[in-house]
């Protein structure tokens, strides 16, 4: 069964949410602050969190950076504020997805759908890595590695740099990339594509000099250019 993580101080939404999680066959818990979801992520290894920005204790920013340090599983940051920069805050921090309150139960499922199904079809993908200059990208242990070392990325921007490294000097446009990284019902716009790519090579770039980069072609979207290693 499939273990949902419902991180709301709001408890009326927070029984509306378990409602429908498990008319839709999931198991839901709920966390009313945020030091409780953090737990409760420890104690139960959810397969997906639904995880209110304004929360006491510790917000969902918070939340999520933390869970980030040490899991991929997906998040869907819920919030009653929809401006533009806690938009990006929260998919900076690493969430998969962003939805504003009022929405409708049957949105939010359905978005929930689409990022299970997308970390399924990534579960099952085998023998898939790529190498580029001093890069190798694995899809089988989910790793990115710079000259050995291990490069801490969220599940969405390794999936990013592994897409971009395996058709190197391609030119993806965002639309492109969110179908192909986000999947197509994925309800958010190319702006999440430039705030995984901001991210990403925030990370990169604390490995220093490299033979690759990942290059912005203004007005269409991104590429990776580099040499490939020779076997």
């Amino acid at each position: 069964m499939t273990n949902i993580l419902i991180a709301d101080d709001n408890q009326q939404i927070a029984s509306v949410l378990e409602e429908y999680l498990k008319k839709e066959g999931y198991i839901p818990y709920r966390a009313k602050d945020g030091v409780e979801a953090l737990e409760m992520f420890h104690q139960l290894s959810p397969d997906a969190i639904l995880l209110d920005v304004m929360m006491p204790k510790l917000d969902g920013f918070a939340v999520c950076r933390e869970i980030r340090k040490i899991s991929t599983v997906p998040i869907i940051m819920v919030t009653a504020r929809g401006e533009d920069f806690e938009r990006i805050m929260g998919l900076d921090t690493g969430a998969d997805d962003y939805i504003v309150k009022p929405f409708s139960p049957g949105e939010l499922m359905a978005r929930l759908r689409a990022v299970l199904r997308r970390m399924d079809r990534g579960q099952t993908v085998s023998g898939q890595s790529v190498a580029l200059g001093n890069l190798r990208v694995d899809l089988d242990t989910y790793t990115a590695r710079i000259d050995g070392r291990e490069v801490a990325l969220t599940r969405k921007e390794l999936e990013l740099l592994f897409t971009m490294a395996s058709h190197r000097d391609k030119v993806f446009s965002r639309e492109n990339l969110l179908e192909s990284i986000w999947g197509y019902e994925y309800f958010g716009d190319s702006r999440t594509v430039d705030s995984h790519i901001k991210r990403l090579r925030s990370k990169l770039d604390a490995y220093g000099p490299r033979g690759w980069e990942i290059k912005t072609i203004w007005g269409v979207g991104y590429k990776l250019e580099g040499r490939e290693d020779e076997e």
